[in-house]
């Protein structure tokens, strides 16, 4: 009986790119994130516009920059703490499913939030913030990297067709090759 093929850790050309993209996304998102924080609990004013559309602090201390007094800036923090944890090369060369689907929810639910926020500025409060848009970027970037990369770091990436496609009835698959011919 032949042992069940085991799944390799990525290689490590795949895994460094992902894991420094990630932590840089993480970093910057991190560091806007604590600016915005600083502003909001020290009262001190963004180095951004407060008049017309872009106008940062209408939009920070708007009713929608704190749900259940928890200020959405900390919740920003908490999220690009975590993200820095999963886009360490360690977790990228992980094979463990749930630090994969766990990277991959919180990035998914990142966007998410990104997205109500979004709205939340164009069609609630009529007014951007910069510096929230550059969150909303590097949130959105890094959804993208960490689905991409969670796609291409798969054990399953490198499956040959014939082993994805096999039923364990026929090895030669001329049952499915019949199938699809045969009109």
């Amino acid at each position: 009986m032949a042992d069940a093929p085991t799944a390799a850790s990525p290689s490590p050309r795949l895994t460094i790119p992902l894991s420094v993209g990630g932590i840089l996304l993480a970093l910057i998102g991190l560091g806007v994130s604590i600016y915005i924080t600083i502003d909001d609990l020290a009262k001190i004013p963004l180095a951004c516009p407060d008049r017309g559309f872009i106008n940062c602090q209408k939009v920070t201390h708007s009713s929608y920059a704190h749900q259940h007094g928890v200020p959405l800036t900390a919740l920003g923090i908490g999220f690009f703490l975590t993200m820095l944890v999963f886009q360490s090369p360690w977790a990228w060369r992980s094979m463990s499913r749930l630090v994969r689907l766990a990277r991959l929810a919180l990035a998914t639910g990142g966007a998410c939030m990104v997205l109500w926020l979004i709205w939340v500025e164009l069609f609630r409060l009529d007014n951007l913030c910069l510096y929230c848009t550059s969150v909303h970027v590097v949130s959105i970037l890094l959804f993208i990297l960490t689905g991409i990369g969670t796609a291409a770091t798969s054990p399953y990436a490198e499956v040959e067709p014939d082993e994805a496609e096999s039923d364990g009835s026929d090895e030669s698959g001329s049952d499915f090759d019949e199938a699809v011919l045969t009109p």
